[in-house]
């Protein structure tokens, strides 16, 4: 297991528990691949590394079983939830729709000034294909996902689609370090974005439908690393 190095937990943010601001960052070590599907969440090593009691951390890893994040395996503790290719498959199904909703409702919604808020993300992600630092770009991939959803001004629709994003995401990462996705991604997100900016909703669900559905042989080849 490897959670960020170094110090502990600093206080939650205002709002937030103790146990509500462990499981942010639990959740942000899980997203970020720093703790693998499958990997066992050891109780104690966390209490210790943020400075906290167990009470907390055992609180944070039902709040994160809540989420589908980990599961709690009775005496064997909590542990990251592992999903099977098929469960994966259909997640990622529900995840274009979702993501496809977002550009919808973007297209229908952005200003003209939007234009100057996407692009700069959209040049970031360009600049990194060549240098081929795959985790830089997922990264900077997120910001540009973040922005449809903000765009698409539905905070209820933002937040379903952040939940299951953030449980694929371990996943998702793995799907950028495979041949030619970075510069696929850079096509495809530049078929959605032509599609939002021209306030084409239909066009713009497609592209992002399809972008995230990972159809034809990127879908065969992201299962076939599961077997």
């Amino acid at each position: 297991m490897r959670i960020e190095e170094g110090r502990p937990a600093p206080s939650p943010p205002p709002g937030l528990t103790l146990a509500e601001g462990l499981r942010q960052q639990l959740e942000a070590a899980i997203a970020a691949g720093h703790l693998e599907p499958g990997s066992r969440l050891d109780e104690q090593e966390i209490a210790l590394r943020y400075g906290v009691s167990r009470t907390p951390v055992r609180e944070a890893f039902r709040l994160l079983a809540a989420s589908q994040l980990v599961e709690l395996r009775g005496r064997q503790g909590a542990v990251v939830r592992s999903i099977g290719p098929h469960v994966l498959l259909e997640m990622f199904q529900v995840m274009a729709e979702l993501e496809g909703l977002c550009a919808r409702l973007a297209a229908r919604r952005v200003p003209p000034t939007w234009g100057a808020t996407i692009e700069p993300i959209h040049q970031r992600l360009v600049a990194l294909v060549d240098g081929g630092d795959a985790d830089a770009f997922y990264d900077v991939n997120q910001e540009f996902h973040e922005a449809i959803y903000e765009a698409a001004r539905n905070g209820f629709l933002a937040d379903q689609t952040r939940r299951l994003r953030n449980q694929v995401a371990a996943y998702r990462r793995r799907v950028t370090r495979m041949p030619n996705r970075m510069s696929d991604t850079i096509r495809e997100h530049e078929a959605i974005l032509r599609a939002i900016l021209a306030h084409d909703p239909e066009a713009a669900h497609r592209a992002m439908r399809d972008h995230v559905a990972l159809l034809g042989d990127n879908l065969l080849d992201f299962l076939a690393a599961f077997e």
